[in-house]
């Protein structure tokens, strides 16, 4: 057996304790109508692989990841959710997870649809509000939607099946097997039918019965792993789709808009309004009152809310981190590093330094919730990836019991790990009770990157050995301003521990993320990556695992010094790491890569190929790009742009396990290389006298048309997996990575600070701090064509 397949059969875990491979048990519910449910205590979680005799010793993620983890805390309640036939014969699911625009209402359709047998357009996928009952089971992260939910939401489709054959079988008088379903009709041999809405109403029987069921073969899959367009596609571009603020008085009666004036430095305080009287005067204002996080403006429209924000006089408490600067945090986390182990051994180490500077992480969507607490109970609707941690808090902070309050689930524009936290639902929260009236909460664009969620700052040591022609060692030492991880695992226990006061419970939840998604898929001899992360940082920045977390900022520190080892070593930087990469997975799509991407080829001065791999998520990624820095298209100019390097060419290719839907991966890994893009060449906030510069996505330079790749291609790699990988957040990494070392090869020197144009001059004036949001636009039409 070869090495590459001693580490595939690794990565592919059994499920020990089956009935068999495809055997699972489910159950049909008593009542009316039939409701399905999956049952999956007796299929244990993946079991760890052994370990495998390399070079490097494995590491944590090679042998159990984040994944795993987070699949395994979903097993104790992964049968507590439903299928529901109705008298149509559609399918209807109420998914325990967020769609963001990721596309797992129409994945999860799909993997209905197949084992149903009944078209995509007839399953509707809904989404669950808070449950309580559903213990870590519905918290939206880690790429782990499909991962944790193909199995029990397949089991329950199959157990919704059999039982509409079983009805089926005795009305036609046939036997079960002889029965054949084609577009949610059940044909006997003799041409007799039964619709899945009349078996449903046969179906479903008194009480609660245990059955069990085969699921489908790969080879029987006819919708799994077909392009499918998004089934809400057309609603989104049509504009009918609705987001948390597209619902009306009549979801929501009385709820009216509300924004919150914000102070001028980073989490500063309300203490005293000025001027509440003129305020609450102001056209169309309703009322006003202070909330732990401001001052809460409720008016008719959200221009009188602007309005009247803009005019509020505040008194306020300074900042966390008032007077500090990107500067000072730097050097405080040059303090905190800790220290290599490996001396460094003159010409044969091969090292880097790198700083990664804070980003902001905010959605296209605006932070936003409505609220409707009255009587003692309180109503929450917004875009939520952990509901029932919102459903906690939002409890904790109106002194009520966490059953009093009801957390409504609603479609997000994006998330980027922002939606993890309920800072809005909160804030609505709040407003509502002070007001005694329902409330649309939305934070203005200009609150996002100045108060809302940022990728933490971060420095990254590495040190590599060569010795003899091999690499003997690799270090990496990653410190960083505290990722907030006070969300736990989506429920109260796990965000209460991590919440302590002294901040070491939210340390250890960072340093077991860390452990458990960071790897360095090569044979290097002695490995080791290590987290240093300051709890005094705990409450000073309001932070979040941004998407992907750790990994572009680790991955883009390791990739660079893998292209300074293959030229210490007088290797092709594909060639080198075709020699010490461990797994098979990972040179299978570094080859592609190189094919598809031409690697190798000449490229102009001032030009260059970049390419760089990332293993998570149960699958591989690894991108190769061409980068243009030359001055002609470094300087060119384009109308209210941030322009420089320009990437002209970008080729990803993925192995990602089973796929549900071709079309939702490229889309995907196409968002993905746009954040990559971003994070290394202009994507960052300033923090500058206490408190971040950039107050829109303009100022913080996100990636837009006119800094895509005019030629951008993703091919998703045929697996012989039969069980779907991690994709949303899969993409970023290699792309962040592969920019910066395309950029290491065309300039010749090797960046080391990130965005690469942080200390460029900035491309925008600051808006004022006072009043904290630019005045409305007045003049919208102009730009109506």
């Amino acid at each position: 057996m070869s090495h590459d397949q001693t580490t595939d059969q690794g990565q592919r875990r059994q499920r020990a304790g089956r009935l068999s491979r495809r055997s699972f048990v489910g159950y049909v519910m008593g009542g009316t109508g039939l409701v399905v449910a999956a049952d999956l205590a007796l299929g244990a979680a993946p079991a760890q692989a052994a370990g495998l005799p390399i070079p490097s010793v494995p590491q944590v993620p090679e042998l159990y990841d984040l994944n795993d983890f987070l699949t395994h805390c979903t097993l104790p309640t992964s049968g507590l959710i439903a299928i529901h036939v109705d008298e149509q014969g559609d399918a209807h699911f109420a998914l325990p997870r967020m769609e963001v625009g990721q596309g797992i209402t129409t994945s999860t359709a799909m993997i209905i649809a197949e084992e149903l047998d009944l078209p995509v357009e007839r399953v509707h996928v809904t989404l669950a509000p808070a449950r309580k009952e559903l213990l870590f089971n519905q918290l939206t992260g880690g790429s782990n939607t499909t991962i944790s939910t193909y199995t029990p939401i397949r089991v329950a489709a199959a157990v919704a099946r059999k039982a509409l054959l079983d009805a089926a079988a005795i009305e036609l008088g046939a036997l079960v097997t002889t029965l054949r379903v084609k577009g949610g009709v059940i044909f006997d041999l003799l041409g007799n039918s039964l619709s899945y809405g009349d078996a449903a109403a046969l179906a479903a029987p008194a009480t609660t019965q245990r059955v069990e069921v085969e699921l489908k073969t790969l080879s029987e899959h006819k919708v799994v792993g077909t392009p499918q367009r998004r089934l809400d596609a057309r609603d989104a571009v049509t504009g009918r789709k609705k987001f948390a603020m597209d619902l009306t008085d009549a979801d929501v009666p009385g709820a009216l808009p509300t924004m919150v004036c914000r102070a001028p430095d980073l989490n500063g305080t309300p203490v005293a309004i000025r001027n509440r009287a003129a305020v609450e005067a102001m056209p169309g204002v309703t009322h006003v009152a202070i909330i732990p996080t401001g001052v809460a403006v409720r008016a008719r429209t959200f221009g009188q809310c602007i309005d009247a924000v803009r005019a509020l006089d505040v008194e306020w408490k300074g900042g966390t981190v008032a007077g500090k600067s990107s500067a000072d945090i730097l050097t405080e986390l040059r303090a905190a590093q800790l220290p290599l182990a490996v001396p460094k051994l003159g010409a044969t180490t091969v090292e880097g330094d790198f700083v990664f500077h804070f980003r902001s992480g905010s959605a296209l969507e605006p932070n936003c919730a409505i609220a409707d607490v009255r009587d003692g109970t309180a109503t929450i609707w917004g875009g939520l990836k952990s509901p029932i941690d919102a459903q906690s808090k939002v409890a904790k902070a109106l002194g009520l019991p966490q059953a009093k309050v009801s957390v409504n689930v609603v479609q997000g524009g994006g998330s980027f790990g922002r939606k993890l936290f309920s800072d809005a639902a909160i804030e609505a929260a709040h407003a509502s009770k002070a007001f005694g009236a329902p409330v649309k909460l939305m934070w203005h664009r200009a609150d996002e990157p100045r108060q809302g969620r940022v990728h933490p700052m971060a420095t990254s040591r590495v040190r590599a050995t060569v010795l003899l022609g091999s690499v003997i060692s690799f270090e990496q030492r990653h410190t960083s301003v505290s990722t907030d991880f006070t969300h736990g695992l989506g429920e109260r226990l796990t965000a209460e521990v991590a919440a302590l006061p002294t901040g070491l419970a939210n340390l250890g939840f960072s340093e077991t993320i860390f452990l458990l998604s960071q790897e360095l898929p090569y044979n290097f001899g002695v490995v080791t990556q290590l987290l240093n992360e300051s709890n005094r940082d705990f409450d000073r920045f309001n932070t979040s695992s941004v998407r992907n977390i750790y990994s572009p900022d680790v991955r883009t520190a390791n990739e660079l010094i893998v292209d300074q080892l293959a030229a210490r070593l007088k290797l092709d930087p594909v060639a080198f790491r075709l020699k010490y990469l461990k797994s098979g997975i990972v040179k299978n799509v570094l080859r592609k890569a190189a094919e598809l991407g031409e690697w190798g080829k000449q490229m102009p001065a001032g030009t260059a190929q970049g390419i760089a791999i990332h293993k998570e998520y149960k699958g591989a990624t690894a991108v190769v790009v061409e980068i243009d820095c030359r001055p002609e298209t470094v300087g060119r100019k384009v109308r209210d742009a941030v322009t420089g390097p320009r990437v002209t060419r970008a080729t990803m290719v993925v192995d990602c396990g089973l796929v549900i839907n071709p079309l939702g991966v490229q889309a995907q890994m196409m968002g993905g290389f746009s954040d990559g893009l971003a994070q290394a060449l202009s994507y960052g906030n300033h923090l500058v006298d206490g408190h971040f510069l950039e107050a829109s996505w303009d100022n913080s330079a996100y990636t837009r048309q006119w800094n895509t790749p005019f030629d951008f291609h993703c091919e998703v790699l045929d697996s012989d997996r039969e069980e779907p990988g991690g994709i949303g957040e899969a993409g970023v990494a290699a792309s962040m990575a592969a920019v910066a070392c395309a950029y290491a090869r065309a300039t010749g020197t090797m960046p080391t600070e990130f965005p690469i144009n942080f200390r460029a001059p900035l491309h925008f004036e600051p808006k004022p701090f006072v009043p904290p949001v630019p005045a409305s636009p007045t003049n919208g039409l102009d730009f109506v064509s």
